[in-house]
């Protein structure tokens, strides 16, 4: 057994106005009682760095979308993050409540892998030079714009390192991660990449072309987009949780962030099985004599 000073130290993010994750908590608070010292035990959006620094693990408890919040905190304190699935899909979230206990020692004790995943920034504002951003956030899965209301197709001028692409006519455009490349970019058309590689997809959304397909570039290039034709509706969203509306002639300026997002992945499955299992991948079809 460890010496009280040695034990592991934990802050526990969930909603504690959700039944089962508020239950979850009080369990895992129980279980862990003489294995870690829990240092926090904090909303989603309510932990200050200082206790993050504190940490040596985050446990987050929900689906992949709490972790995708809690992603923008723990990156910058580099507090790597056990995700413990209470959504519907759980494809960040690859622990259950039993695969967490089961693996613990192998998580505190660094047998688990830990992946790093590259994050992106997002900045809107007017076209260089002309004034300054009025909006920024960090990316964990994709920065997209959509068209919105009333519906219209729009017009992105797009550029990767100052070098212009053909213009995208369509309901809107995804610039992904490749930990993204699985959520809306998949939906889309686009390419599954490994969580772990740097690099970016950008993906039309619609396109009002048969030859527009996506693209994967280089990690370290810097992707701006400019609406020559939107609706008053348009706007550009962060994983879809953060969004701001989008003019026609505004910049939306896409790179790489320094700090990279750390998962601890679950030694008991591979990000194959997560492929097969969760999403279907490469599941054979219904053969009759079957």
């Amino acid at each position: 057994m460890r010496r009280r000073s040695s034990l592991p130290r934990l802050v526990i993010f969930g909603d504690p106005q959700k039944g089962p994750v508020a239950e979850a908590m009080r369990e895992f608070a129980q279980f862990l009682q003489d294995k870690a010292r829990i240092v926090g035990s904090c909303h989603i959006s309510e932990c200050r760095l200082e206790i993050l620094r504190k940490s040596d693990f985050a446990v987050v408890l929900g689906g992949d979308g709490s972790i995708i919040s809690a992603a923008r905190y723990l990156s910058a304190a580099r507090v790597p993050v056990i995700g413990v699935n209470f959504g519907r899909l759980g494809f960040l979230a690859e622990f259950s409540v039993a695969e967490f206990k089961d693996s613990f020692e192998d998580i505190v004790s660094g047998r688990a892998r830990v992946e790093r995943r590259m994050m992106l920034n997002c900045r809107v504002g007017p076209a260089a030079g002309r004034g300054r951003e009025r909006f920024s956030s960090k990316a964990v899965n994709d920065v997209f714009i959509t068209a919105g209301p009333p519906f219209r197709v729009i017009e992105m001028q797009i550029a990767v390192d100052g070098e212009r692409l053909p213009s995208c006519v369509g309901d809107g455009l995804i610039v992904s991660t490749p930990t993204g490349s699985t959520a809306y970019n998949l939906s889309a058309g686009g390419p599954i990449l490994a969580g772990s590689m740097e690099a970016m997809v950008i993906t039309p959304i619609c396109p009002h072309s048969l030859g527009f397909r996506p693209i994967v570039i280089d990690a370290a290039s810097v992707v701006e987009i400019r609406c020559t034709r939107s609706n008053e509706g348009t706007a550009v969203s962060v994983d879809g949780q953060v969004s701001t509306g989008l003019s026609a002639g505004e910049v939306v300026s896409v790179a790489r962030v320094r700090s990279s997002f750390l998962v601890v992945e679950n030694p008991r499955r591979t990000r194959w099985d997560t492929l097969v299992t969760k999403l279907g991948w490469a599941r054979r079809p219904r053969y009759a004599t079957e």
